[in-house]
């Protein structure tokens, strides 16, 4: 994957437009470390002092990382990673002749760039002849006098970013491609990606108030995740569907760019909790959590209308019979049979659940109990599915008085996730406060289980222990 949604990487190959980004020009397309001694070798003399000529080299790797790692093309729509216009980039002559020394120095350095302390992004490392033009980073010509000085590789590039910055050593070199998800992020959708848009979405509302900030940027796309999305597709021209395809993925990683200058000397930079990866891609026998708990909550649901699925008991422990069960489900619906949860499983098995709630109206209707909406509820989620919890809640609290009731607004805040881990506390779930399947499951039954009890005639067990 590329794109700023991970820690950079050295490209394999680079592409290079030859011309202005929007002429009609040839695109090539060579290995990352060739484009950079070409770069190098059409910038700097081959004379200079070694200390200048690394300075500069590393500066070139520096702003070519930056414009592939921000994607700064791409997410234009281009099909290039940068171009040989002076006026935009670094000059590239195609089928030019290479110094020995130039070549050398590069080979052994390229996989090192510069970053500002604090940041994981390559720096937007600027720089000029210093002569004819002048800019507010490195002078190629200065850092001949500053070589000549018997300033070292690094403080030549000290003198002209600031001593705030380092380089990082040994990048390794990977193939990579366009960052946005094979599969568009929706409503149930979980991990890294998602993640990335809501960290994001979040910061980019800092710019835009009126799309609405996610409260948990956990990687889970609940309710908030899809308004913040729909409001951002409304702002910028898009299909406001809430669903993060192609087009709204690189949209919001061109306006997250703009919003944190990060093609700039100045930039707000990247901190590495923004790119840290969380989230496994694949569930498979061994996992547990309540990731797998979600996963045998669809699998049990979805066994009640297909025979060839067989249930699983919901305890967030990926075993034998779950793995078996989800071998079914592939063969059920045409998938490979591995018995491992991928992204096309978990896909597959989500939309056809949703199929199956859309059926149903989440409104409130005494004692009447309702499946998981399928997606995790949070603070700061907002629909008919909270007021339904929030009704769960409340008649629960009349029964247990540990348990204290909620206003009734469809609102998740505070009040609500209060109420949720007190619950979670009392059923022995790990208090998050978020309702995922287990704890939805966990607090329907209690519902039903009062409300039955409730209604039983004089003398019966109502069949739940409610304490002296």
């Amino acid at each position: 994957m590329n794109g700023n949604a991970r820690i950079p990487v050295i490209p394999e190959t680079v592409t290079v437009h030859l011309g202005a980004p929007d002429t009609p020009a040839e695109n090539v397309t060579l290995p990352f470390a060739d484009y950079i001694i070409n770069v190098a070798s059409s910038e700097i003399f081959p004379t200079w002092p070694e200390n200048a000529i690394r300075a500069n080299v590393y500066a070139q790797v520096s702003f070519t990382l930056n414009r592939i790692y921000t994607e700064f093309y791409r997410n234009r729509g281009y099909d290039f990673d940068i171009t040989n216009s002076t006026a935009y980039d670094q000059s590239f002559i195609a089928g030019r002749d290479y110094f020995e020394n130039v070549s050398r120095i590069v080979n052994e350095i390229f996989t090192d760039y510069v970053v500002r302390n604090g940041s994981v992004e390559p720096l937007f490392a600027a720089y000029c002849d210093g002569v004819e033009v002048t800019c507010q980073g490195l002078s190629q010509w200065g850092t001949v006098e500053l070589a000549n000085r018997g300033l070292t590789p690094f403080e030549i590039l000290q003198y002209y970013y600031g001593d705030d910055i380092s380089i990082v050593n040994d990048a390794p070199v990977m193939s990579i491609s366009g960052s946005a998800p094979e599969i568009p992020l929706r409503l149930g959708s979980g991990g890294d990606e998602v993640r990335s848009i809501q960290i994001r979405l979040n910061r980019i509302s800092d710019n835009y108030p009126s799309i609405p900030k996610i409260a948990i940027p956990d990687g889970v796309f609940s309710f908030d995740t899809e308004d913040a999305v729909r409001r951002f597709q409304e702002i910028f021209s898009l299909t406001p569907d809430g669903i993060v395809g192609p087009a709204t993925w690189y949209r919001i990683q061109l306006i997250y760019n703009a919003v944190k200058r990060l093609n700039e000397l100045d930039s707000e930079g990247i901190k590495l909790s923004e790119v840290t990866q969380q989230y496994e891609r694949e569930l498979s026998e061994g996992d547990t959590g309540v990731v797998v708990n979600n996963v045998q909550y669809l699998i049990a649901y979805l066994a009640q209308f297909y025979e060839t699925i067989p249930s699983v008991a919901v305890d967030g422990i990926y075993g034998s019979a779950t793995a078996d069960a989800v071998r079914s489900l592939q063969r059920t619906f045409g998938l490979p049979v591995t018995g491992a949860v991928d992204f096309p499983t978990w896909d597959v098995m989500y939309r056809t659940y949703i199929g199956f709630l859309e059926t149903i109206p989440f409104k409130y209707v005494e004692g009447n109990v309702l499946p998981y909406p399928g997606v995790p509820l949070r603070r700061g989620a907002e629909s008919d599915t909270v007021r339904l919890l929030q009704e769960y809640i409340n008649f629960i609290a009349g029964f247990l008085p540990e348990i204290t009731p909620v206003s009734v607004t469809g609102y998740f805040g505070e009040q609500t996730e209060n109420a949720v881990i007190a619950l979670q506390e009392l059923l022995g779930i790990q208090a998050s406060g978020t309702v995922a399947a287990a704890t939805w499951d966990a607090i329907s039954n209690l519902y039903s289980d009062l409300y039955n009890g409730s209604r039983l005639s004089e003398g019966q067990f109502p069949g739940y222990n409610l304490g002296e």
